[in-house]
Order: C-alpha cells, then structure tokens, then sequence
C-alpha cells in the first residue's frame, strides 16, 4: 500500500470507532397508571426514524444515541418525551387523555364518555345559530342536521311543525320523534295547550340539543324512539355572584310576494266571453272589486322578551326564567301569545356523587 493509502485507513478507523461508541441498546417496559402493559404504543427517537413497538408484555428495545430523546405514545394517552441520559433501561408510565376520553355526550336521560358512545348524533347549539332570530326551539333544527326535515303546517304562528329523523318509516303510525326535555318524555301526539312540544321552549333557555337518528335510541328510550329522539336541555345555573341576561328581540312579518291573478274587471271579461251575458255566471258576478290577497294578509311586527337570573346560592345552583312571546301572522287573526317561567335547581353534594336531590322544575303557561 501507498503512503497515502495508510493515512486515508487509519482516519477512517480514528472516525469510526467513536461512531460506535455513540450508540447504546435501551430497553424498557410501557405501562398505564394501573400497571397493566400498553401492547403496540410506539417508542421512537426524537428527530430521527428509529423505533419499535412494544410487544405483549410492553417491553420494548432500541439502539439510539446516548444524549437522545425518546417519544412515547399510545392511542387515547398523553405522549411523553423522555431523555435517555445514558441510560439502558427506562420504564415508562403513561397516563389517560383526559380531555380526549372525558369529553362527554348527551344520551337518554344523562351523558357518557364520547369514547363510549356509538350510533349517529347531533349535537346544535343555539348560540351558534342566533337563538335569538327563532320564535320556536324546532326552528333551530331547520337546515341544521343533516336527515331531519322540518316542514312547518302552513306557517302558522303557533309553531307546529312536522319532524322526520332519516324518512318516514311506517305508512300508518306516527313518524315523528320523540322529544325530551330535561330528561322529561314529552307527548308528540298532543300537548295542552300545544300543537308540538318544542314550542313550550323559549329558544333562549336551551343550552343544547342532541339528536339521535339510529337504533341505540330504542336502546334507551324503547319502541317509542324507533323514529329518533330529540334531547332538549335547558341552561342551568353558573357558578358565583348571581348573572342576570335580558334579551330582546322585535321582528317585521311581511309578505314575501302575491299571487298573480285576473282583478275584477279582468275576470267579468273573462266569464262574460267564456259564458255569454245573461248566463247565471254573469248574473252571479256582482260589481264588487275586492282584491283578497290584500284584505286577508298583512304586515305585522312581533316581539319576544327574556330575563334570566342565574348563579349559586350556597350550595344550591338555580336559574329562574321568565319570557313572553307575542308572535303575529300575516295572516289576518292569527297569532300566538307565549308566556314561559322556568325554575331550575341543580346541586351537586360529596363531590359530585349526590346530584339533583333538590328536583327541577318549570311552569310554562301558553295562550293562543
């Protein structure tokens, strides 16, 4: 070999035996707080691809730097980043994702774990879609989920409606869905004083909504929630000094545009060349000129008033609620007067274990 030769050998051994030297095999075990091992969560070194995968028991081994970090994580646990420092063996420990598998949903008569939940819902919030702007709760549904349909019966005032989750499933019985409010069974074939439940319901009490469309809904409610159940919940009260909210909202009802149709000249003409004079149609015409559309609709201007007061009296959460509604048609005679006073208490004793010893309430009067 040249002279050069053996220079360029002995560089590269000077260079590759601290290379070898800067990796270390670490090996560990990944468990939960309960000790049980977390088979598959991944091990990997921070900024680089080298990783592996924890087997049966939740050991796990890896060559990596001695200065490295290693990136633990593991689906539905916070992801921890831990230095090696050296070191051969590490045990690691992860803790749940609270924030992931705590977040609740509103089902039947209570809430479960989002992670425990299965089936199709919906979840609307009237503060995200102007509470305010709707006279009635089902007003809020309109547009807002997809496979509930909201027809209105002919628009008027007093806020029935028709409501179908995903179709129509029977040609004979009813296909509307069951409504509950504050885990109370509603009757959708005929509430006092009611032509449809949700509009007992100031849209600016609720708190949230909840629509379940599939068959876990007759899970909990029974064959009365083959069609769907719709979860009405209404604003408790805060925590602190008490909080009093008033709101007030007016509103013009116009028609939108008429019908195009023959004035009373127009339609003597009409019958007179259809028919001939002296024909009983001619002598059943009159000399009135009347135009319907203008006698029979109108314009007219609507109102809804809330006040609220809400917030904890020792240990005792409420909020009281008083509204009026006066809601007027463009059709002549039509309107609907609402009048709403809620109660509601909810205190929580031994840190959350006794709820609602002291029952909710409302009073909701209504007038037509």
């Amino acid at each position: 070999m040249t002279r050069k030769a053996w220079i360029v050998a002995v560089m590269v051994l000077c260079f590759s035996f601290p290379a070898l030297a800067q990796t270390i095999t670490v090996t560990g075990t990944v468990t939960d707080a309960t000790g049980e091992p977390l088979i598959g969560a991944s091990v990997i070194a921070k900024g680089t691809s080298v990783g592996a995968a924890t087997d049966f028991d939740g050991n796990y081994s890896l060559s990596v730097d001695p200065k490295a970090t290693l990136i633990v994580s593991y689906v539905g646990y916070d992801t921890q980043e831990i230095p090696v420092d050296g070191r051969t063996n590490i045990n690691v420990v992860l803790k749940e994702n609270s924030v992931m598998l705590n977040e609740v949903v509103a089902i039947g008569y209570g809430s479960v774990k989002k992670s425990d939940a299965t089936g199709a819902v919906s979840a609307i919030k009237p503060s995200e879609v102007q509470a305010g702007l709707a006279t009635s709760a089902q007003d809020l549904l309109v547009g807002r989920s997809p496979g509930v349909v909201v027809t209105t019966n002919g628009g008027q005032p007093e806020g029935g409606a028709s409501i179908q989750i995903r179709g129509g499933a029977s040609l004979s019985a009813s296909n509307e869905p069951l409504i509950v409010i504050d885990g109370v069974p509603m009757d959708t074939k005929g509430t006092l004083g009611s032509s449809n439940p949700m509009s007992l319901v100031n849209p600016e009490n609720i708190e949230s909504m909840t629509i379940l469309k599939d068959a876990s809904a007759t899970a909990i409610f029974g064959s009365r929630a083959s069609n769907g159940v719709i979860i009405i919940t209404t604003k408790k009260g805060s925590s602190g000094a008490p909080v009093v909210n008033f709101a007030a909202n007016m509103y013009i009802n116009t028609p939108r545009n008429y019908v195009d149709m023959m004035n009373a000249s127009e339609f003597s003409s009409f019958i007179l060349n259809r028919y001939g004079e002296g024909s009983s149609q001619a002598n059943a015409l009159g000399n009135a000129s009347t135009d319907w559309q203008k006698e029979v609709l109108r314009t007219t201007v609507s109102s809804d008033y809330n006040l609220s007061v809400g917030g904890t009296y020792k240990v005792l959460p409420y909020r009281v609620s008083v509204s009026y509604t006066n809601n007027n048609g463009i059709v002549n005679t039509t309107k609907m007067d609402r009048a709403t006073v809620g109660i509601n208490l909810s205190p929580k004793f031994f840190d959350g274990l006794l709820l609602c010893c002291i029952p909710k309430f409302s009073l909701r009067f209504r007038k037509d």
